[in-house]
């Protein structure tokens, strides 16, 4: 009987494990799941939260690409600003000043002043009717300022301004030099590791044409670097009296005859010119040298009279008697 109560006691305490097992356990499945739908709903409304934020940043993303885009497509098209653009200005004009030397003087004080220099002073000095032409180099940002600058010293005459615009031929330029200074590198490194005689020499002369290639494309690159840096401006300073207008060509009988009597007058003048020259001179030597011929040619005639009257005349021989 006490085995068989054990037996029972045994049995009925696993049935109560069990069941206390089974009722733990659902009562975590049941926290659980309240768990899971508190958290669902959390995360709900975390996303319905964040829906409109995302959107708004969606759109963001999209209006920062489409700006980004127009600002790409706006850097890929050509920078159409002067100041980036390669430029050559070049003008002449020509002012009447009361004074072309103090003129002068004031060209060049401002040419200073804006950073140039004179390239080439000729002049021709006649009192009023005095010619000087200066050829100035200035910087092209100063260009404009330098003109008027010196419109301002006399009346001005006449003005010419001209523009080129080189940057095609200066991008066109550089790329060809890039192009060549890899074509040079490239002849020196096969000439480097040339194993003849003949390669050798083969490879000098083509080396030593695409460095003289290079080297004239450089010069050209200097040439329009220093032409877009500093312009040109001729500038001609005539006195008061100095012609201001090319005379026009005439023709017909008058003026033909005008022309004729100038030539005649200035020929004339140029003669007497020579002859007043020559004069001094043929006082001092003509007149002794007249005296000494004329004295010359006396002495010779003398001797003659004389020996005709002191000669008696010839008297025929006496002939002998038969």
């Amino acid at each position: 009987m006490t085995t068989m109560g054990a037996g029972m006691d045994g049995r009925e305490g696993r049935r109560r494990g069990a069941l206390l097992a089974a009722v733990t356990l659902a009562a975590a499945l049941a926290l659980a799941g309240c768990g899971a739908g508190d958290s669902g709903s959390a995360d709900s409304a975390g996303s319905a939260a964040e829906a409109p934020a995302a959107a708004g940043g969606a759109a963001d993303k999209d209006s920062g690409a489409d700006a980004a885009g127009a600002a790409g497509a706006g850097a890929g098209a050509p920078d159409l600003r002067v100041d980036q653009r390669a430029i050559i200005y070049t003008g002449s004009m020509r002012v009447q000043v009361a004074n072309v030397d103090d003129a002068a003087r004031e060209v060049s004080a401002v040419v200073t002043r804006a950073g140039g220099f004179i390239g080439g002073d000729q002049r021709r000095s006649a009192e009023a009717d005095a010619v000087a032409e200066l050829q100035l180099r200035v910087p092209a940002a100063k260009f404009a300022g330098v003109v008027e600058e010196v419109a301002k010293l006399g009346r001005q005459q006449n003005r010419e301004i001209n523009t080129q615009d080189v940057t095609e031929e200066t991008i066109d330029l550089e790329a060809r030099i890039i192009t060549q200074r890899a074509r040079v590198d490239s002849a020196r490194r096969l000439l480097a590791r040339a194993n003849s005689i003949t390669d050798l020499v083969s490879l000098e002369n083509e080396l030593g044409r695409r460095e003289a290639d290079l080297a004239s494309l450089e010069a050209k690159k200097r040439r329009l670097a220093d032409l877009t840096a500093l312009s040109t401006i001729t500038v001609s300073l005539a006195g008061p009296a100095a012609k201001t207008s090319e005379e026009k060509a005439e023709t017909g009988f008058l003026v033909g005859l005008k022309g004729g009597w100038e030539a005649f007058v200035s020929s004339m003048t140029i003669l007497l010119t020579v002859l007043g020259a020559l004069l001094p001179w043929l006082v001092a030597f003509g007149v002794p040298l007249a005296v000494l011929l004329l004295v010359l040619s006396r002495r010779r005639k003398t001797p003659a009279l004389v020996a005709g009257v002191s000669a008696p005349p010839p008297v025929p021989a006496a002939r002998s008697a038969p």
